[in-house]
């Protein structure tokens, strides 16, 4: 894999919006719950980040799996329908040529790598929910924040066996203690290996992002990455620092561009304003 100069935009969070919006993503479903209870406004995200510019859509399904599902304190569909629900309502609200991405999440909480089941469970897990995704309609498989290593690489492999186009994006965690930078882009590497086309970091903070980068791109890898910009707050519903302005973001962002990045979006707490200010950006000659 080489890195090109054509920068491709992502969109921003889907959980952030709907918390802003006022739909309860409480429980083990997360932001599935809203597929239920708010599928227009699911929908109407989504329209927001391809009107921002966005080309590639994560549809929400990070919280749909047979492993998520099978968690449901209520009475929910089945995953299946689940899932197809999310890819419709993406595929829907964007126009036919952008690309809709089914989301793997780690089978566990993101920010507790210590919790990851134990690989033969997480291999037949993941290729359920992989193929589940591609017969959906999915025209990519994005495996995203992921803080422990051997399921990263599980989940790619799983995802690599449906034919469809496997992206990874690995976390060091909000506050990025969770993996460090040399660890980050060791797994990345090792998941080309396995075939993924392109290697991210999410969910992680700005700071840290361009170092990952620095260390990657002399491999010759696709690289791209979304940061994440807050936390949820009880009164606010989310907080923010100085660095979520779109404007501040995307400085950032055009950082990440010269240091060998080619795609860029949003994470946890960027919406469609972030998106609309990458929009402009292109790699430093």
């Amino acid at each position: 894999m080489k890195p090109n100069n054509e920068v491709i935009l992502m969109d921003g969070a889907m959980g952030t919006q709907l918390i802003r919006k006022g739909v309860s993503i409480d429980g083990s479903l997360w932001s599935a719950q809203a597929l239920l209870t708010a599928p227009n406004v699911v929908e109407a995200i989504h329209a927001a980040y391809a009107k921002a510019g966005a080309t590639v859509h994560s549809a929400n399904t990070f919280r749909t799996s047979p492993w998520s599902l099978a968690k449901a304190q209520d009475s929910v569909p089945g995953w299946q329908e689940l899932t197809k629900r999310a890819l419709q309502l993406a595929r829907k609200a964007v126009a036919v040529d952008h690309l809709v991405a089914g989301c793997i999440a780690p089978l566990e909480d993101c920010y507790r790598p210590d919790l990851s089941p134990e690989p033969k469970v997480c291999q037949r897990q993941h290729r359920i929910f992989a193929e589940g995704l591609a017969e959906a309609g999915a025209d990519l498989l994005l495996c995203e924040t992921f803080t422990q290593p051997n399921e990263a690489l599980i989940a790619v492999e799983a995802a690599a066996e449906t034919g469809l186009p496997v992206w990874l994006s690995l976390s060091a965690g909000p506050n990025g203690e969770l993996l460090s930078a040399q660890a980050i882009c060791e797994t990345l590497i090792r998941a080309a290996d396995l075939g993924a086309a392109a290697l991210l970091i999410n969910c992680s903070p700005i700071s840290l992002i361009e170092d990952v980068l620095m260390q990657c791109t002399t491999r010759g890898l696709r690289l791209g990455a979304y940061a994440n910009l807050g936390r949820p707050d009880p009164t606010l519903g989310w907080r923010t620092d100085g660095l979520a302005r779109p404007a501040t973001y995307a400085k950032a962002a055009a950082r990440w561009l010269s240091s060998g990045a080619c795609i860029i979006g949003g994470c946890c707490g960027a919406g469609p304003e972030h998106i609309r200010e990458l929009a402009g950006l292109r790699p430093t000659p």
